[in-house]
């Protein structure tokens, strides 16, 4: 007879990924791991199969946490301008207010994973062209209604505005300070025009 899973499936999950945010894939034991969900060793394996299969789990579970609520609000209808402001500004606060100086799991994984992995080059992919495809919806917006002006392709400033988002959960890590990232946000939003 099977035995039961004796845990919490989301909550060991949710711990991981902030394990994995801290201390990156690499910097990140399976030790930690057992620390960071209270679940044994054994238990881990049995139910994600190895570090990597928690680390994907981990990384569904960011893209639930983060991704998804970000296209939420970029669907919303709010003027274009006024939105991505919105946004930047959302990013930073959540930066500073973040006393731990976690790392954003997609910046993480597009350096340090990709080319050892296809599944999570898979995962970064589809995360990254769900929040290009929203920024690209919301930029052609606010162009056709005169919000921005068509000066640059909608789509490459959505690249743009992903850049700058994880531009700024990179420079977070090692300078919280919300007024120098405000600056980058105000010269972001410039630059859209």
């Amino acid at each position: 007879m099977a035995r039961t899973r004796e845990f919490d499936t989301e909550r060991a999950v949710e711990a991981a990924m902030n394990a994995f945010r801290c201390n990156g894939y690499d910097g990140t034991s399976i030790q930690d791991l057992v620390e960071a969900t209270g679940v044994g060793r054994g238990s881990l394996y049995a139910a994600f199969g190895s570090k990597e299969g928690l680390y994907l789990a981990a990384m569904d579970r960011y893209r639930e946490c983060y991704a998804l609520p970000l296209v939420q609000v970029l669907h919303d209808g709010a003027p274009g301008r006024e939105l991505l402001h919105e946004v930047l500004v959302a990013a930073v606060d959540d930066i500073v207010r973040d006393g731990s100086r976690r790392a954003c799991l997609i910046v993480g994984a597009a350096v340090g994973r990709i080319s050892q992995d296809p599944q999570v080059t898979a995962h970064v992919q589809s995360t990254t062209e769900l929040l290009e495809d929203a920024l690209h919806q919301v930029v052609a917006e606010a162009q056709e209604h005169g919000q921005l002006t068509g000066k640059h392709d909608a789509r490459t400033l959505a690249r743009y505005l992903i850049m700058t988002m994880h531009g700024l959960r990179v420079m977070g890590t090692f300078n919280p300070d919300r007024a120098s990232l405000m600056e980058i946000v105000e010269t972001a939003l410039d630059a859209l025009d």
